[in-house]
């Protein structure tokens, strides 16, 4: 059984949300039919909140990201920043991928300054913001080193420095961790939250790990797949700032199992209906 998720009401007071998506829906068109990766999807995030997205494979979290980030559009309902209908991609959202994406000839401070040069900021500028947030990830003792003299983990602070560089209000984060090894994906999540602490952004973060999502997120969602909804929202009321103690906590305990109760209802429903269907569909995008 799928819970109801109501559509979030209007603002007494007319103000809008940080994100607000409306009723959103994404077809994707196949040979012989079609394919419906998210079907009516409601959700809002607020300032400085930070929120993760979990959910089985084919759910529909990296197609509801792409659209906030402008890389796709709605095939119905709207997607909204600050109020404003999000029409492609704009500097006020960084975008955070598994993989890296850095320039391997350029240095890590290099790397950081880009989006920085392209936006014309003069030269001292850019040295002293990428030279901020490289400290602030602690790869103050690599800013002169190239990309394949990194681990996979300083890869991705590196990537982290780089978008919070260009000061955008929004950070999108689309399993950044998922390619790195246990220890190093629990030390960076406690580095980003040490980074979020000072940097506040709001930021959506998506996840397969349910540990991960209750561990960094002010809120979880938990996304249904066949077609893609929301099937439930859970607030995670643990304080910041947030240890390896948390993890140990009952408290934290209890919302972990929440959360994975409803993603294993989730999986489980998926593997039966694609055990009975002899419909191929494609992977999430």
């Amino acid at each position: 059984m799928t819970a109801t998720i109501p559509t979030p009401a209007p603002r007494v007071d007319g103000s809008a949300a940080k994100i607000s998506v409306r009723e959103v829906s994404k077809v994707f068109p196949l040979k012989d039919e079609q394919f419906v990766a998210l079907d009516r999807v409601s959700l809002e995030i607020e300032d400085n909140e930070f929120v993760t997205v979990v959910g089985p494979s084919g759910c529909g979290k990296s197609t509801l990201m792409n659209i906030l980030a402008g890389l796709e559009t709605p095939s119905g309902g709207s997607a909204l920043v600050d109020g404003a209908e999000v029409q492609g991609p704009g500097p006020e959202r960084g975008v955070i991928f598994q993989q890296y994406a850095l320039f391997p000839w350029l240095t890590v401070r290099q790397n950081v300054e880009f989006g920085l040069s392209v936006g014309k900021v003069a030269a001292r500028e850019r040295r002293e913001r990428a030279d901020h947030f490289i400290r602030m990830v602690g790869l103050e003792q690599f800013a002169d080193a190239l990309p394949k003299m990194l681990s996979g983990g300083m890869k991705q602070r590196c990537a982290i420095a780089r978008a919070y560089a260009v000061n955008p209000s929004i950070l999108l984060m689309d399993e950044p961790f998922g390619a790195l090894d246990a220890l190093t994906r629990v030390t960076l999540q406690e580095q980003l939250l040490d980074t979020w602490s000072k940097e506040k952004r709001t930021v959506m973060f998506i996840t397969h790990d349910v540990d991960e999502a209750v561990f960094l997120a002010n809120r979880v969602v938990v996304m249904a797949a066949g077609p893609g909804r929301i099937y439930d929202i859970v607030e995670v009321d643990l304080p910041y700032p947030r240890t390896e103690d948390v993890r140990l906590s009952p408290e934290f305990a209890q919302l972990r199992n929440r959360v994975w109760t409803s993603v294993y209802h989730q999986t489980a429903g998926t593997h039966a209906a694609t055990a009975s269907s002899s419909t191929t569909t494609p992977t999430e995008k």
